[in-house]
């Protein structure tokens, strides 16, 4: 699935939908899915906040929690509607949310829930979740660049407008948050 940074921005962990890990330090490995057989690739890699472990996420909404991180619960006892797409910590690290591509959005441990877009009609794929700075909301973003607020102030979208390729991300960014397309077009809807 990618590279993702240490908390320390220095080194991080290389990580394959398979679930094998890779480490370059400070990051250190835990564990990893590498030898066993899965139903359902890997859809997120979550750090924990003193980087002394990690979550890996299937598409199907199985946790596996490696190192300091502590499980909050899966989906394997839900029928989905969408394959989930992405995870995000809470700040604290105790709880997270998983979002799915139908924009459904399940929030474990400490996690708030404050709404989702599950069983409405969307024009596109639901890509990213992420949090608001205070930490009470949320933000999701479709790969037509829409922008779905829950709790957080809505800071705009691409949703109207005619895209060269599809937004596969969102980080947060000041008081807002910035949008990536697929074609290194980036989108700032903050301060």
């Amino acid at each position: 699935i990618g590279f993702i940074d240490h908390p320390s921005n220095d080194g991080g962990w290389l990580v394959t939908k398979k679930g094998a890990i890779y480490t370059k330090a400070p990051a250190q490995f835990f564990g990893s899915l590498g030898a066993i057989a899965l139903n359902a690739p890997i859809a997120a890699f979550l750090p924990t906040p003193t980087g002394n472990g990690y979550w890996l996420f299937t598409t199907t909404g199985r946790v596996f929690p490696f190192g300091d991180a502590l499980s909050f619960g899966d989906l394997r006892s839900l029928r989905l509607n969408g394959a989930v797409l992405d995870s995000i910590p809470t700040p604290s690290g105790r709880g997270y949310y998983m979002v799915a591509a139908d924009g459904g959005i399940f929030a474990s441990g400490y996690a708030r829930f404050a709404g989702s877009m599950g069983g409405s009609r969307l024009n596109a794929p639901v890509q990213s979740l992420v949090p608001d700075p205070d930490g009470s909301g949320y933000w999701l973003v479709a790969s037509d660049g829409g922008v779905f607020a829950f709790n957080a102030p809505f800071r705009g979208s691409t949703g109207s407008l005619k895209l060269n390729a599809p937004v596969t991300g969102m980080v947060p960014y000041g008081d807002g948050y910035l949008m990536v397309a697929t074609d290194g077009g980036a989108f700032n809807f903050s301060n």
